[in-house]
């Protein structure tokens, strides 16, 4: 789960997954658990024949337009922590293992691997064709270094924990390499599908000084072209990927922090996809016109919606307060104002309807009397008749920090305000850019509460996020939740391969999580992206529609080589 963060909008998967899907829908939503479509989602295909019924061969060349709200912070694989940027690391960078289309594990830039000594070895083959886009073999020094980088204490990354299991790392050949863990190790797989990263290159520099976080060689299907900042990202297919060059020859971000702009964007021909609002879905994009131009998609996404209280702040340290803050909160009326139908509410940090989910726990109820009733015990009264509480002579005034860009999450901040008020609680939001509301807020615990989404990711595993050694500037668990017991809980599952006992261990976690309400779990939204008709090859799977993104492409006569002004 990467913040996410969401953003494209986090947090969160975070690297260790594929990071492309993983992250792209936080981005298009920005703003990462087997994700099946429900047989109410509506799956559309376009296939590409030619005139008279005869298919047509796909083509090489062309551009696509995406919008993106948020500008990547840094191209350095594990240093990029929002979506923005772990989404173009996943176009630019491999990794030994991938997940395919169906959310199976296989094997991507390694040629084969085996699992040993029951889960506690893993033995790994790379390709013979892997080339840096320099032109360097990518051979199993890369993945070595990439190891050794991630085990130095001094990398300022939050995805070390993985490769910290690891007991010990033998490179067995040029080309293949062993691990071993000292007890098995639930997310070991997941573990390589983390970007390799070019020893020749950033051996013996410093990763938070160094150039190639603007100018990154990595191994993937696109190469960096060029980087306008504040206005857009170009990348350009790569020759020397080993799958083949993606039929598309560039693939441009145009940088539109209102979704607003970005929507009259792609009305008048200067994007070619963008993920939809649920009113631009629902309403504004129906009529022939669009059902002959354009593909839409629906899909229930992956990611969670949540408030996130800062527990280090002296208001959210008190269970009863934040409960009560919970409580106060209509989830059903989110899920149909800011919405429009299009999404669930949900309890925990998991897609509802997957293993994981612990489907005895509801949603927390719409309850305002029961509010008060907690607040008051907590210490907050209306003493002066002014209709705000107060506690110990302090009003309870509290400021919840959004992203700029995404309507979703201000819209979402907004009723909350208007329902806590309903309680004697002051809200005051304020909307902060996207880089600046990752940097300078959430990674140092400057905040009050919230608003924001982790993507969820294949496995279930969640110690990043709510680990108390995560409670740290910089970590993934950036509210400074610490909970002995879950501690436990989640040590032992991410050591538990017998799913059957995982589960277990993870529905207590979600247990605890729903009786102490360090976030507020609001809703899971729909994925719905828009894609341009012109784009073939687009192949809606479980992973969603951006599995083969390399393999999508344009007929010759349909290509545009340049962006319209």
């Amino acid at each position: 789960m990467l913040l996410v963060f969401r953003e494209k909008n986090f947090i969160t998967r975070l690297l260790h997954m594929n990071s492309f899907f993983k992250f792209f829908w936080m981005a298009l939503a920005a703003a990462g658990l087997c994700i099946i479509p429900s047989a109410s989602d509506e799956i559309v295909f376009a296939n590409a024949h030619a005139p008279g019924g005869r298919v047509e061969a796909p083509a090489f060349g062309g551009r696509i337009l995406m919008g993106s709200i948020g500008e990547p912070s840094n191209l350095t694989p594990y240093l990029a922590t929002d979506s923005a940027s772990s989404e173009i690391t996943g176009l630019l960078f491999v990794a030994p293992l991938k997940f395919d289309k169906d959310l199976n594990v296989v094997p991507w830039a390694a040629a084969s691997y085996e699992t040993l000594d029951n889960g506690r070895r893993l033995r790994f083959r790379l390709r013979d064709d892997l080339k840096w886009q320099d032109g360097t073999p990518l051979t199993a020094d890369d993945v070595e270094f990439t190891y050794r980088v991630m085990v130095d204490p001094k990398t300022p990354t939050a995805y070390a924990e993985d490769f910290m299991s690891i007991s010990r790392f033998e490179k067995t050949g040029p080309l293949s390499f062993e691990v071993f863990y000292d007890k098995p190790f639930a997310r070991a797989l997941m573990t390589w599908m983390g970007a390799i990263l070019p020893k020749h290159i950033l051996e013996g520099q410093d990763l938070m000084t160094t150039s190639f976080a603007r100018h990154p060689v990595g191994a993937g299907p696109f190469r960096l072209k060029s980087w306008d900042a504040g206005s857009r990202l170009t990348l350009e297919a790569s020759d020397t990927y080993f799958e083949g060059r993606p039929y598309l020859d560039e693939v441009v971000y145009r940088l539109i922090p209102d979704p607003s702009t970005m929507f009259l964007e792609l009305k008048a021909g200067r994007l070619d996809m963008m993920g939809l609002s649920p009113q631009q879905y629902l309403r504004q994009t129906q009529g022939s016109r669009w059902e002959e131009q354009w593909r839409k998609y629906k899909y229930l996404s992956f990611s969670y919606t949540f408030l996130g209280f800062n527990l280090r702040h002296a208001f959210f340290r008190d269970v009863r307060t934040r409960r009560a803050i919970s409580m106060a909160i209509d989830r059903e009326s989110l899920v149909e104002i800011v919405l429009l139908g299009q999404g669930v509410p949900t309890v925990g940090p998991y897609k509802p309807g997957t293993w994981a989910y612990n489907d005895t726990l509801l949603p927390m109820r719409h309850d305002v009397a029961t509010a008060r009733r907690l607040l008051a015990e907590a210490g907050w009264q209306d003493a002066d008749g002014d209709g705000v509480l107060e506690r110990d002579g302090q009003p309870f005034v509290f400021t919840i920090l959004v992203n700029q860009g995404n309507d979703q999450r201000i819209k979402t901040a907004v009723i909350i305000q208007n329902q806590l008020k309903a309680v004697g609680i002051d809200v005051r939001i304020r909307t902060v850019e996207w880089a600046s509301f990752i940097k300078e807020f959430v990674h140092t615990g400057r905040f009050d509460a919230l608003i924001l989404a982790w993507t969820i990711t294949q496995d279930p595993d969640i110690f990043d996020v709510w680990h108390s050694s995560k409670a740290k500037p910089g970590g993934l668990n950036f509210t400074g939740y610490q909970n002995a017991e879950v501690d436990e809980l989640l040590v032992e599952a991410r050591a538990t391969p017998d799913r059957v006992r995982r589960k277990v261990l993870y529905d207590r976690v979600q247990e605890i999580l729903d009786a102490e309400q360090p976030y507020c779990f609001l809703y899971v939204p729909y994925a719905l992206p828009i894609v341009q008709e012109r784009f073939h090859g687009v192949q809606p799977a479980l992973s969603g529609i951006m599995h083969n993104f390399e393999r999508w492409w344009v007929p010759a006569a349909l290509q545009r080589h340049r962006i319209r002004p």
